[in-house]
């Protein structure tokens, strides 16, 4: 395990070789992985794991170029076969950096921030970035819920953010140093991707199964019955048969294929789990968009008590769409979205332990920099993950994961710089090169350009 994880560092130390202040770099992923006490970035250089000076900081993120393509590529080694299922899956979903205040900061626009007083919009001005993650399997070793980044790219202004991801999934199945290319890989979303546009962009990627939560409001229809529309018929051919609306009962009809099982939650109550299929319906596309071409399986999900209520006012609807969704079973189908969540904790472990969204810079290049290397702190963390040793606090001895001996995130960046001291690292020490002379006398900025915030134009 050792020797895996500093091949791992030697192949992230040789990625930073192609831009300067590379041990800079080094030093810098290695503080991320192993804070336990910085609350801002500038603090970092303050970790004994970083060697230089704190001016050198600002210098080596904004050099930083890390691309997606490398980001995947350094995760792959870390990426084992599926065992307990026979598909890769993956997770599509997008997060915002608010940014209320920097006013010289390019391309700000309205972004999505949960607001906890009731009657306020859940809204902040900043960006939001698309992030794309391998979600490995928990059944086969006592991992807590881990992802493995793949690729980390910022949405602007006037992108869809649906369709950066679709695109950073295309690149992903395309690129033949994955293990994705040939084998069936199955990705799932939250509702805002089961737009017809985003389930459309992919499915020249006869591997790919696509996995959408969809609202409850939403209408669907049933194959058109064979003697519907003929040949000899003039007029359009008919594409849709008769209507699926999930708020009404009376038009669901049997459903093909139905399951059970229970689910046990850490309070240790069994609460069980019916999933109903129905096969071969179809959604209304667009005029370019020719959704009756690609038909899809529908799943109800419902959980309920020990008492037999349901836990939940409205069931849960998923979209599984790609030519190879056959293969996947009910409870593979239930399963696979259930994992889904494990995005979520990214985003918070992030933000509140890696300092994710806590980098302050004029620059939008060097936001992006910044973001990419806390991915790459994040993949570190979880390539050191099996020589990790728990250290819990007092109050923590009895928590769940403690009791399990789950590896979590937390735990192994609070281990990290025990590790990190023990393997070394491929940076060498800083050599002192005197002062520097700073900026001549009397030379006076010109202040920054203010942006005004950008709202989205409807085309």
């Amino acid at each position: 395990m050792t020797n895996q994880l500093q091949q791992f560092r030697d192949e992230v130390y040789q990625n930073f070789n192609n831009y300067k202040r590379t041990d800079t770099l080094m030093d810098l992923v290695d503080a991320l992985s192993s804070n336990t006490t910085a609350k801002s970035v500038v603090e970092l250089t303050l970790n004994p794991q970083f060697q230089r000076s704190y001016s050198a900081l600002n210098k080596a993120i904004a050099i930083n170029s890390l691309s997606d393509k490398q980001l995947a590529r350094l995760a792959a080694p870390t990426i084992a076969v599926p065992e307990v299922r026979k598909f890769y899956l993956m997770g599509v979903d997008v997060t915002s950096n608010p940014r209320p205040y920097a006013e010289t900061l390019p391309d700000r626009g309205f972004v999505y921030q949960p607001n906890t007083i009731k009657g306020n919009k859940p809204i902040a001005i900043g960006h939001q970035y698309s992030f794309v993650a391998f979600l490995p399997e928990r059944d086969k070793t006592k991992i807590g819920p881990w992802v493995v980044p793949l690729a980390m790219a910022r949405v602007t202004s006037q992108e869809n953010k649906e369709l950066v991801g679709a695109k950073q999934v295309g690149a992903i199945l395309k690129d033949d140093e994955l293990p994705f290319g040939k084998a069936l890989c199955v990705e799932v979303e939250d509702s805002a991707y089961s737009k017809p546009g985003y389930l459309i962009a992919n499915r020249d990627q006869e591997n790919l199964v696509t996995i959408a939560r969809a609202r409850g409001t939403r209408t669907f229809y049933r194959a058109p019955t064979p003697g519907s529309a003929t040949k000899d018929e003039k007029g359009h051919p008919t594409w849709y048969g008769a209507p699926f609306c999930l708020k009404a009962p009376k038009t669901w009809e049997v459903p093909d294929d139905t399951a059970e099982t229970t689910f046990t939650s850490q309070r240790k109550i069994t609460y069980r789990v019916e999933i109903q299929v129905w096969h071969n319906l179809r959604m209304r596309g667009k005029k370019d968009i020719p959704m009756h071409q690609h038909p899809f399986t529908l799943a109800k999900i419902r959980w309920y008590n020990p008492q037999g209520e349901a836990l939940f006012q409205k069931p849960l609807w998923l979209i599984v769409m790609g030519e190879r969704r056959a293969e996947l079973s009910a409870l593979d189908i239930h399963l696979s979205y259930g994992q889904r969540y494990d995005l979520e904790h990214f985003f918070r472990f992030g933000k509140q332990k890696l300092l994710l969204d806590k980098f302050q810079t004029p620059d939008d290049q060097h936001e992006e920099n910044w973001w990419r290397l806390v991915a790459l702190a994040y993949l570190q963390l979880w390539a050191a993950k099996d020589l990790v040793s728990q250290l819990p606090r007092p109050w923590e001895r009895y928590l769940p994961s403690i009791l399990n001996k789950l590896v979590t995130p937390a735990a192994a960046q609070r281990d990290m710089g025990r590790i990190i001291r023990q393997i070394g690292t491929p940076s060498p020490a800083p050599k002192p090169r005197g002062k520097s002379p700073g900026r001549p006398k009397g030379v006076v900025l010109a202040p920054r350009k203010r942006h005004a915030v950008v709202k989205k134009v409807k085309t």
